[in-house]
């Protein structure tokens, strides 16, 4: 059985989870009790198997006790963003139907602006010293006996996109009826067979856990009886530190990442130790193919990449080797297959640039939303996440860009991630987005807004010197014709740019 409980039995004095900062740790048999009492405290508020409930926390050990209590009792489970404001936060506890939110007391000044918007009949609960109108989760926790709950069966999380082009969507899995233990195929494939996870492994955890990719890894890693430590937010030096730290086995960051470590000062780099990392996993973002192999340079070949979201209806997977022989790709499918379909609805020939859908693999809708599930999937059944790219002759798949911010200036399709994975590797830039403006005579014309490191001052020279730097590299109808600079770009907190809001501010002034 994968499962902490069952780790809980044979090893409970192990670390199951630690915080980076304070050091803080959650042994299996401390989680095994807390996830009982939590099981205990959702069947006693009257929630059965397929209900659900809502959290907001930042990253912490009570985020894992609740979500293995949700895990434990046939409920699903919705991790919010953080990042969110307080209309999307209601929106979202009450588009996924929780009949239960638990909040933590350190996002007390956020609760305040979204309790008003909350659905009424939502039972709200704080951890930590609860607000005025909010009920205390520790005491009623701790009220609860931490014996399992006698009708246990396996719970679900149910995510919302980062709405990265538009309102975030829920997806809501199936719910069905598997024993306690059961795992998904497609993530043990990924986590235990292709990165190794086992019982040895210590994995670093950088990102926002309410994300996909960093709940499921660590929700896996405990499954398996592993030990994982978890960042409260991304610090490259400290990653590195952290790494040396705890001989580190496994890790998942994004590309945002990679940038930011790489240009840290070659001392700083050189400091720390990070030989015992066996798998370093990447996704969520495109990552520039020369940031790329400056990691291989640097850590060896580690690297494992893989396409997926939220939805689950596919993925594909390279590792380093198949990287080196397909420089850029993402791999090919660990399951069903790959369509590359043109602007007809047929399927692209090799090489050509299209939008990608998968087939064979699992359904999904978008929850409350048919016309978008609608949007998603083709007369064929197959379905897609919006983006485009292409196949190469051994069925590799490479990323253009997503199809909402494909460039058309003159009737030539530009796909602004080349400009983006060109100009990021200046030494001036410590971020950078290229998307379509309006111009009067092409339709749109290319622009980027740059987010310049410390020690570099914006300005014409800098701009042109940007411009050239990307004509230098890439057919000048690809670069941008005008630089802008921001103190910041908007990322969330997992890596993902925000480019919609950025372009919106373009088209609106210039509607």
């Amino acid at each position: 059985m994968l499962h902490p409980s069952q780790h809980a039995r044979t090893t409970p004095d192990k670390v199951a989870y630690r915080m980076a900062a304070t050091g803080a740790t959650l042994t299996y048999r401390e989680l095994e009790a807390a996830s009982n009492r939590g099981a205990q405290l959702l069947r006693s508020l009257g929630l059965e198997a397929g209900d659900h409930m809502a959290l907001l926390f930042e990253n912490s050990l009570r985020f894992f006790e609740i979500c293995w209590a949700a895990q434990r009792s046939g409920i699903y489970y919705t991790a919010i963003s953080t990042w969110l404001v307080a209309d999307e936060i209601a929106y979202i506890a009450g588009d996924c139907g929780a009949k239960v939110l638990v909040v933590s007391d350190a996002l007390k000044a956020l609760a305040e602006k979204f309790a008003p918007l909350l659905p009424a009949d939502i039972a709200r609960y704080m951890s930590g010293v609860p607000a005025p109108g909010w009920k205390s989760w520790d005491a009623a926790l701790a009220a609860q006996p931490a014996t399992p709950i006698a009708d246990e069966i396996v719970g679900y999380d149910m995510l919302y996109s980062s709405g990265t082009t538009g309102r975030p969507k829920g997806v809501k899995p199936q719910f069905r009826n598997e024993p306690l233990g059961t795992v998904s195929p497609l993530l043990q494939l990924l986590v235990q067979k292709m990165c190794g996870v086992d019982a040895a492994s210590v994995y670093l955890s950088p990102a926002p856990l309410y994300h996909a990719a960093p709940l499921r890894f660590n929700m896996m890693v405990g499954a398996l009886g592993g030990s994982s430590v978890i960042m409260q937010r991304f610090d490259p030096e400290a990653y590195l530190r952290l790494v040396e730290q705890y001989r580190c086995t496994q890790t998942q960051l994004v590309p945002t990442m990679f940038v930011r470590m790489l240009k840290l000062p070659d001392a700083v780099r050189a400091r720390y130790d990070v030989s015992s990392l066996r798998a370093a996993v990447h996704a969520a973002a495109p990552c520039p193919v020369e940031v790329k192999q400056k990691m291989i340079d640097w850590w060896g070949p580690i690297f494992i990449e893989y396409y997926a979201g939220t939805e689950g209806n596919g993925a594909t997977i390279a590792n380093t080797a198949d990287w080196l022989a397909h420089r850029g790709t993402v791999g090919r499918p660990l399951a069903g297959q790959i369509h590359i379909v043109g602007a007809d609805d047929n399927e692209c020939p090799t090489g050509k640039i299209g939008q990608v859908y998968f087939s064979g693999g699992p359904e999904f809708a978008y929850h409350n939303d048919p016309a978008r599930t609608k949007g998603a999937y083709n007369a064929r059944g197959w379905s897609s996440l919006g983006d485009l790219g292409y196949l190469d002759a051994d069925g590799y798949l490479y990323l253009t860009d997503r199809r909402a911010y494909m460039i058309i200036s003159g009737g030539v399709n530009i796909y602004p991630q080349e400009a983006e994975s060109v100009l990021v590797n200046h030494p001036a830039v410590a971020d950078v987005a290229v998307f379509g403006v309006p111009n009067e005579e092409m339709g749109e014309e290319v622009k980027a807004v740059v987010q310049l490191l410390p020690g570099f001052a914006p300005g014409a020279d800098l701009a042109d010197e940007l411009i050239a730097y990307c004509k230098a590299r890439l057919s000048p109808i690809k670069c941008p014709r005008s630089v802008d600079f921001r103190a910041e770009l908007p990322r969330t907190p997992t890596g993902k740019l925000l480019k919609r809001l950025l372009r919106d501010e373009y088209w609106i002034t210039n509607s």
